[in-house]
């Protein structure tokens, strides 16, 4: 089914990378009590697991086509989650640097981005599995691949718009050109960064992890737009690059840029600030 048989060493080495990854990110979840890292960086990371492990079976019984369904849901699904990891950052940092500076209260980005990216979770599944399904019954998976499509591209939409969200909070905060006014504005004293070496250092592996998925989504997207026999899909190289190794960079990402090292507890101004900053939204 895959038009190739997948290299048996390549499988070992994502699976023992997406293992230490998870672990990691589940002892730092653990460790600095963010909970939401685990449904989110950590199960992606259970995924790619899964996807990689059962590529590894098929590197062993390439014919069977229950590691190949098994590889094609894991694969597809896993970085969603790790795209939800970083929609609620983004929302810890706004509440960190000021709210009135961004468009979208924190409590927006967290509930309406991680509930579209939940919408373009299930939609890739069924696909995923309508195809898989297709393939055990030998029928045409056309229809299942065109769901996963239009899952992976609502996740691309998505995708722009948090980076553009994102820049415009970071042109504000640069200019001081708050969105909206609050009772206790942010002031900054002489010399004082708009924004701190920590977020800026958040900031940047936040932008790497989400260029390293939106590259993949891309790939994803070409890949099925080609169908299930194009060169794309049976060109195992590309899905070892460009799938593999950009996620396994994007989670490694949070690894070591981790937002329980990096965006510190909200303080009593921060907190003052977007408690009004939410009165203002609720009112309106």
């Amino acid at each position: 089914p895959y038009h190739y048989v997948p290299t048996e060493w390549i499988c070992v080495l994502f699976v023992v990378l997406y293992s230490i990854s998870t672990v990691l990110h589940l002892g730092q979840a653990l460790r600095y009590k963010l909970w939401w890292m685990i449904p989110t960086a950590t199960f992606a990371g259970i995924l790619e697991i899964l996807g990689w492990s059962a590529r590894l079976w098929s590197s062993r019984s390439p014919k069977l086509l229950t590691p190949f369904e098994m590889q094609l849901v894991g694969t597809i699904i896993a970085p969603t989650p790790l795209v939800a990891a970083n929609f609620i950052i983004l929302g810890k940092i706004i509440t960190q640097v000021g709210p009135e500076y961004s468009r979208l209260t924190p409590k927006l980005y967290t509930i309406l981005f991680c509930c579209f990216d939940v919408i373009c979770l299930i939609v890739q599944a069924v696909g995923g599995a309508s195809a898989a399904h297709s393939a055990s019954t030998k029928t045409s998976a056309t229809m299942g691949a065109n769901i996963m499509l239009g899952g992976i591209a609502a996740q691309l939409f998505a995708i722009v718009v948090y980076v553009t969200l994102a820049a415009e909070t970071l042109i504000r905060l640069k200019y001081n050109a708050p969105f909206r006014y609050v009772e206790q504005p942010r002031i900054l004293e002489k010399g004082q960064r708009a924004v701190s070496k920590n977020l800026q250092l958040m900031f940047c592996g936040m932008a790497l992890c989400t260029l390293c998925i939106f590259i993949r989504s891309v790939y994803r997207t070409v890949e099925l737009a080609n169908g299930w026999a194009g060169p794309v899909i049976s060109t195992e190289r590309y899905f070892d690059w460009l799938d593999g190794g950009l996620v396994t960079l994007a989670i490694y990402t949070l690894n070591f840029i981790h937002p329980g090292i990096w965006v510190k507890k909200d303080d009593p101004i921060v907190h003052a600030s977007q408690q009004a900053v939410d009165e203002e939204a609720s009112a309106t």
